[in-house]
């Protein structure tokens, strides 16, 4: 798993100042996600605000400057006024359900106990009895429904009204309250005809529907919840004897040895001392398979030891640890706003108004048809209530919340909602092929001197350069020469090509066959290098600069693993429509071999790291979209270029920040798997919000041509809403190709 979240982490933050994450309950549509940034972007000292209505968690991002624990106060303050609150979980309960959550079953119950009658005389109505209670005792009953259950609707409708705006409480307010006062004049005047069950059957369907809802959000957004849990609550820290002591594991500080039992979570990131053991890595890394430890490896918070006891000590803890930054990542991603929202955004920005205004002409168009008034009322009320955007507002945000979680269980991180959108559309994948494709850890296979150079003197004369190189291919060379020598005088890093510097007296370079002089390699060299091409070697050169010019000295061919998977990934992409491309810095029939073995459809070698950007800016000239697969520095811009550019998991920070998503494990297989969950995600998207314009375009002229009464009317609004969460939540059983789980379709 990498060790460089770090960077991705950072890079993912907007903004020039700190950031504040706050959790805000209550957001019930997308009108309550503009107000709830407005009132935070007007707290002075504050930049911006983004709040996801799926989640309720809410990022601001302050100025440069500002101090984030002097407005926390104010920030809470800007919240309720407009009609919301903040939770603030204990930090040690970072992920499990606030108190007010855990009591959410208490308003639809008390909601539901005030309601059953109306339900029983509606019931009775329909099998031609009188079951409705006595006038009196239902007037009770609906106030009771009317400014108890529904004040926290009053609440947040007035701060619309304050604010000029409009919500879904407002909707709700005007309709039941325009019914409940009718009601209440009816029962005055002559006790008939009272229509108290309209107002106290809408409120019940809306408090069991934000229940209901609220369970469906927290099980969409269960990813970072799930994450957080895996660190367990106690660890066994060892004193300076070696005896173990049980402690909170909010107790452990960096530097702490640690015990770990058979079977037992590993509290922090630590490193191993003592001990040898299998450790189940795969909550992290969606990885399957047990990954050994033995001492000197890395231990990751939330992972598990299978067999054997560990002594480890303690390198991080608590939110540096890499669970808590997957964790951040997940929420960071499933809390940003796909582009795709905008457009329900822009039509919740005026729908509240629309809605109103279709209600009033509803009522005038029953009253001019010679229709009751109080029938007409009944008739906008329904309009009213059916219209809630619920629906609308949540159609993104909690596709991308589950999509995102589903992701993070396979060992994928999203970076933002926008890589949903960008892998739409795409023709091409791109892979580079060492530490990509291959295994990244690659052998000196052959080593061919010229004539008059002995093998051990090239090969020391080699190694003296690598010295100061951090390529793995300088790795493979030490490695040959059983240690690190000293390194070379005036040494330099020549891009794309290798390396220079000066080694016993003599200017050599080492690296592609950029570097071979005009005239070439002699001819037995030549040969050698057709020869290791066949076999897929990548080459270096090894020449050296002199008073009569240059001379070649040697070639040395490595050879690399390719990764397990490889082209059982290029297949799966084959199977997806994709076109598949290798873009490498080796020489021509080197990599054209290696493309040959994995199955690629096009290979550019000899490329420059600007080379490999400039090669998907043709693509992109001829109409292609392009995914790159990278994990290297110098495949930073070609990530950065891509319309989804893809960090392999060990890669570099370089790469990790370049990209739109990362996986956390060296596998290609995850590419395919990414496009698959990206796609998925997408398609929910597409889904719900197709049924959330369709429920509201044929839902309001329903309930304006009295087809739907106000009950029905909060009955089938609630359902809606039920239908595009349940929808979502169909994303968090998928599962990469392969796996026993269901997939997503």
């Amino acid at each position: 798993m990498p060790d460089n979240l770090s960077a991705h982490t950072a890079s993912t933050s907007q903004g020039t100042g700190p950031g504040l994450d706050l959790l805000v309950e209550g957001m019930s549509c997308a009108s309550c996600v503009r107000r709830v940034e407005r009132a935070l972007t007007k707290v002075p000292g504050v930049e911006s605000a983004q709040a996801n209505f799926a989640t309720g968690h809410t990022r601001v991002r302050l100025q440069s400057g500002a101090d984030p624990a002097a407005l926390e106060e104010a920030l809470d303050r800007a919240v309720e006024k407009a009609g919301y609150a903040v939770l603030h979980p204990e930090p040690e309960a970072a992920g499990a359900t606030p108190p007010r959550h855990r009591m959410g079953w208490l308003r639809p119950t008390l909601a539901g106990l005030l309601a059953l009658p109306f339900l029983i005389g509606m019931i009775g109505m329909g099998l031609g009895r009188d079951w409705m209670p006595p006038p009196l005792a239902q007037f009770v009953l609906a106030t009771l429904m009317q400014f108890g259950i529904g004040a926290g609707i009053y609440r947040k409708a007035w701060g619309a009204v304050r604010d000029l705006t409009g919500n879904m409480e407002l909707l709700v307010a005007i309709g039941t309250t325009a019914a409940w006062a009718l009601s209440t004049v009816l029962m005055l005047n002559d006790g008939h005809h009272l229509y108290f069950e309209a107002s106290a059957l809408v409120l019940a369907f809306v408090s069991l529907g934000r229940f209901l809802e609220e369970r469906a959000r927290n099980a969409a957004a269960g990813a970072v919840e799930t994450l957080l849990k895996l660190r367990p609550d106690t660890a066994l820290r060892l004193d300076g004897q070696g005896r173990e002591e049980e402690v909170p594991t909010a107790r452990l500080r960096q530097g702490d040895r640690i015990a770990i039992r058979p079977g037992a979570r590993i509290p922090a990131d630590a490193l191993l001392e003592e001990g040898e053991a299998g450790v189940d890595e795969s909550a992290l890394t969606g990885e399957s398979r047990a990954v050994a430890k033995s001492p000197g490896d890395a231990l990751a918070a939330g992972t598990v030891v299978l067999d054997g006891r560990l002594v480890a000590r303690v390198t991080a803890t608590g939110k540096d640890t890499r669970l808590a930054r997957i964790a951040a990542l997940v929420e960071e991603a499933g809390s940003s706003r796909a582009p795709i929202q905008r457009l329900a955004d822009r039509v919740s920005a005026v729908f509240v108004p629309v809605v109103l205004g279709i209600a009033a002409v509803t009522f005038l168009g029953w009253l001019l048809a010679g229709a009751a008034a109080q029938v007409a009322l009944l008739h906008a009320v329904a309009v009213l209530v059916v219209a809630c955007p619920c629906a609308l507002g949540l159609a993104t945000p909690a596709a991308v919340v589950a999509g995102t979680g589903a992701a993070a269980r396979a060992g994928i991180l999203l970076r933002d909602a926008e890589a949903i959108e960008r892998a739409r559309g795409l023709s091409v994948v791109a892979f580079d092929k060492t530490g990509t494709l291959t295994e990244g850890r690659p052998r000196l296979a052959a080593l061919v001197p010229a004539e008059g150079v002995a093998r051990e003197e090239a090969l020391r004369l080699a190694a003296r350069l690598q010295a100061g190189s951090e390529h793995p291919l300088a790795r493979a060379v030490l490695d040959e020469a059983g240690g690190t020598p000293r390194p070379a005088e005036s040494f330099r890093a020549l891009p794309g090509r290798g390396v220079e510097g000066v080694a016993e007296g003599r200017r050599l370079r080492l690296g592609s066959d950029r570097l071979l002089p005009q005239a070439g390699a002699p001819e037995p060299l030549a040969a050698a290098s057709a020869e290791q091409a066949a076999h897929g070697y990548s080459q270096s050169w090894l020449i050296e600069s002199g008073p009569e010019g240059e001379r070649v000295l040697a070639l040395l061919g490595f050879e690399d693993a390719p990764r397990a998977g490889a082209a059982e990934a290029v297949a799966r992409l084959h199977a997806l429509g994709l076109r598949t491309a290798m873009l490498s810095g080796d020489n021509e029939a080197a990599a054209r071999e290696a493309a040959r073995r994995f199955g690629i459809d096009e290979v550019a070698a000899r490329l420059l790291p600007e080379d490999k950007a400039t090669r998907l800016a043709a693509w992109h000239a001829e109409g292609r979209r392009v995914a790159m697969v990278g994990d290297g520095v110098n495949d930073a811009p070609a990530l950065a270029a891509a319309d989804l550019g893809i960090a392999m998991g060990g890669g570099t920070d370089a790469a990790f920040a370049a990209a739109h998503l990362a996986l956390l494990r060296p596998d290609p297989r995850l590419v395919p798997a990414a496009l698959s969950v990206l796609h998925a995600t997408w398609r929910t998207i597409a889904q719900n919000l197709g049924w959330a314009f369709a429920f509201n375009t044929l839902a309001i002229p329903a309930a304006a041509l009295g087809g739907l009464s106000p009950a029905l009317a909060g009955g089938a609004m609630a359902l809606s809403s039920l239908t595009v969460l349940g929808n979502a939540l169909r994303l968090t059983r998928w599962k990469p190709e392969g796996e026993t789980a269901h997939e997503h379709r």
